[in-house]
């Protein structure tokens, strides 16, 4: 459970990171990266369900 609260912390604070970098320089790139994270985020909460 340790585990998953790391990863699932992780992946939700980079996902925040890309899109306050976004919001700061309107970069899409930035956005694309976060929509990708948030995905990855969900994966991860959906996988360590049992």
């Amino acid at each position: 459970m340790l585990i998953f609260r790391l990863v699932f912390g992780l992946l939700l604070l980079a996902a925040l990171l890309c899109f306050g970098t976004y919001i700061a320089t309107r970069d899409p790139r930035w956005r694309q990266r976060g929509q990708v994270l948030v995905k990855w985020t969900v994966l991860a909460g959906l996988g360590f369900l049992r």
